[in-house]
């Protein structure tokens, strides 16, 4: 049977002490993973957005925190266990196993079992977001990375290729190759891949955080575009790299300038994502003014 009761919420060192236990216990079990992380999974382009997810979700927390500590504290004892066991399973799996979807995801659980065991269900409500933002932290299984990435690969090559074609440069594609001029562009995991989508709708849901609008129509129609903003996005990418190539040279399309495509890539869906934005809130206008009108 599940304990659920209000107590007044303590002060003091009673008040930081089971917090401080769980922060060092947190520690214990995830330092050697992000270690680990940051010497091997972190380094690679495919998987490079894993801290600054990290990053941003501890940003979204602490903005919450003290308004979570700052309501009345409730106790959810076994719902709270519940989640800690869940948790505890698959760290347990993942890390002697070398899962890290059950290692890395297991960090969420965990966070969210000390959430729901010191503060209550109420307090969670407040910081749903932040631990849903880590989901896209978490190392998708390869298989399905596999299974997805080709298509999309192929899909942005195509989409590319006929862009530039009708542009009038001389271009041919050949599965996910481009051949331009003397040049051969082979479009990589990281530039068309289901990475670069899921990092992309972090970005795409970050915003609806930040912008925070009251219609959730509207919330849900932006969420279901940042689908095909984030291919639009890669498209300009591979766009952008084959144009430096074919202008200034193979060292130029892969050296600094191949990087720096990675920035064109979050600016242009950031700017796709805020003129979609503009163009729903136009819409929604619209639609006002004309049932304002009818009425």
């Amino acid at each position: 049977m599940n304990t659920a009761a209000t107590i007044p919420a303590p002060t003091g060192w009673n008040a930081r002490l089971p917090w401080v236990v769980a922060a060092v216990g947190l520690a214990v079990l995830y330092v050697p993973t992000l270690i680990d992380l940051a010497r091997g999974l972190w380094t690679s382009d495919e998987q490079g957005h894993g801290p600054i997810i990290l990053a941003v979700a501890c940003w979204l927390m602490f903005q919450k925190w003290p308004q979570m500590l700052s309501r009345e504290a409730g106790r959810a004892t076994s719902i709270g266990a519940a989640i800690a066991a869940v948790g505890l399973l698959l760290y347990v799996v993942g890390r002697s196993q070398e899962i890290l979807l059950f290692e890395v995801g297991s960090a969420i659980w965990l966070v969210t079992a000390v959430i729901v065991l010191l503060r209550g269900v109420p307090a969670l409500k407040l910081v749903w977001f932040p631990l849903f933002f880590l989901i896209f932290m978490v190392p998708l299984p390869s298989a399905l990375v596999d299974a997805v990435t080709l298509p999309m690969k192929m899909a942005v090559s195509y989409v590319a290729e006929h862009i530039l074609y009708w542009a009038g440069y001389p271009i041919a594609r050949k599965g996910v190759i481009l051949h331009i001029g003397q040049y051969q562009l082979l479009v990589a995991d990281a530039c068309a891949g289901l990475h670069t989508l899921f990092t992309l709708e972090a970005l795409g849901l970050l915003y609806l955080n930040i912008v925070r609008h009251p219609s959730w129509v509207r919330n849900v129609l932006l969420a279901i575009l940042i689908v095909p903003i984030a291919f639009s996005a890669n498209v300009i990418r591979v766009m952008v790299l084959t144009l430096v190539t074919y202008h200034f040279g193979d060292e130029a399309g892969q050296g600094f300038i191949h990087g720096f495509a990675g920035v064109v890539l979050f600016l242009s869906a950031l700017v796709l994502v805020m003129a979609t934005d503009s163009a729903l809130r136009w819409i929604a206008r619209r639609w006002e003014a004309r049932r304002s009108a009818a009425s």
